[in-house]
């Protein structure tokens, strides 16, 4: 009877399902082994993707699917955040974010043009490589302030928004990028994404203004735990395809179908109904950044590898750090508040490969690239609860 079940795992027709049998026993024991030293579940995610991974033992090479998967945590926890923010406290420090966001973008473009200046290193190269560096991880930022619960903190609040201003201008990125790389840019492309940018901020505005909706079916909802998932997951990914037919971030579409939710006083069996499937698809999402990660190239150039991570983190740091205390955020804050965002973001994964496929950059500084943000995204937890220990209490949100 064994070999039977040995034998239907193996099965052309069940290609995948062993693999993911490996994952899940890979998490649970990695997961028990790494919890017992209190690392957070992001750790445990991207080392079972490294070790499960073509650099160790190659039990998961299918990295595309797996990705692919994972994208849809990310959705997942965009649509919680959403039903768990303050739409007042959000909009009313749109400054915050909206300016320390540019500053930031223009800093880091401005770092990378001093040392391309003297590698004669070209503008797309330059440019390139300032956007990958100033983008934060939204999924690695708010597991953290999730298992911390510091997303209602000033501190998460601003994060939050910082990390909703990147996502927005991935956009503009990529045409600026595809601009630069020679490709042509379509006027239908920009209009439309446009439009979509005009609705988002015309639905924040009606529920900021509205300040309770209620939502179709909703009693029948309400006594149906089985027509709830579907109802809950037709609407978070409803809202993420409308954006991203509109050629907006998917993510975004889902927080503000979470903000709808929010808006209507029913988070709580939305979040009955889709929290499981946001662990494990966000899970995945993790385990394919651990696939990614190369262990013998990043041994070959190890050196220059964790010199562009430590000069990353330094760097980020003392940026966003400075632009709060523009605001006049005080020190330990603005210093916790940098290190939050001192990782480079999955996004930037997506920028990476839009340059190498245009030729911007080579095969050489493209594998580079990936290894130094997969590892920022591994020490990021480190670095963050080293940052964290200086803060002597957790700052609240206060009102403007």
């Amino acid at each position: 009877m064994l070999d039977n079940l040995a034998v239907l795992l193996t099965t052309e027709s069940n290609p995948f399902l062993m693999k993911f049998v490996i994952i899940s026993l890979g998490v649970v024991g990695i997961g028990f082994l790494l919890r017992l030293i209190k690392q957070p579940h992001v750790i445990i995610y991207i080392i079972t993707g490294v070790i499960l991974g073509p650099s160790v033992t190659g039990w998961v090479n299918d990295n595309v699917l797996i990705s692919e998967l994972g994208s849809l945590g990310l959705v997942l926890l965009l649509f919680f955040i959403g039903m768990e923010i303050s739409l007042p406290s959000l909009i009313s420090n749109w400054k915050f974010s909206v300016t320390g966001t540019l500053i930031q973008v223009l800093v880091s473009v401005l770092a990378i043009w001093i040392i391309g200046y003297f590698l004669d290193w070209s503008m797309a190269r330059i440019v390139t490589l300032g956007f990958v560096i100033s983008l934060s991880s939204t999924a690695v930022v708010l597991r953290i302030l999730e298992e911390r619960k510091e997303m209602e903190t000033r501190v998460g609040q601003n994060a939050l928004g910082i990390l909703l201003v990147q996502d927005v201008l991935i956009v503009p990125m990529m045409i600026i990028l595809g601009y630069m790389s020679g490709e042509t840019i379509h006027q239908e492309e920009v209009i439309l994404q446009s439009i979509g940018a005009v609705l988002i901020v015309g639905m924040m505005i009606w529920l900021y203004k509205k300040g309770q909706i209620k939502l179709p079916f909703h009693k029948l909802l309400k006594n149906d735990h089985e027509i709830q998932v579907f109802f809950a997951f037709g609407l978070c990914f409803g809202f993420a395809a409308i954006t991203g037919f509109f050629g907006l971030s998917t993510a975004l579409g889902a927080f503000v179908a979470g903000m709808v939710v929010a808006s209507s006083k029913t988070t709580e069996w939305f979040h009955h109904s889709l929290y499981p499937l946001k662990v494990i698809f966000l899970a995945l999402f993790f385990i394919s950044i651990g696939l990614l990660i190369d262990l013998q190239f990043i041994w070959d150039n190890v050196g220059l590898i964790f010199l562009l991570v430590g000069v990353i983190f330094l760097t980020n740091n003392l940026i966003i750090a400075l632009i709060a205390r523009m605001f006049k955020i005080p020190w330990r804050e603005s210093f916790y508040l940098g290190a939050l965002l001192s990782q480079i973001g999955e996004f930037s994964f997506v920028l990476g490969a839009l340059a190498y496929g245009s030729g911007i950059i080579t095969d050489y500084a493209y594998q580079i690239t990936i290894s130094v943000i997969s590892l920022t995204l591994l020490f990021s937890p480190f670095w963050i609860k080293v940052s964290g220990s200086f803060r002597r209490e957790k700052a609240p949100i206060t009102p403007e």
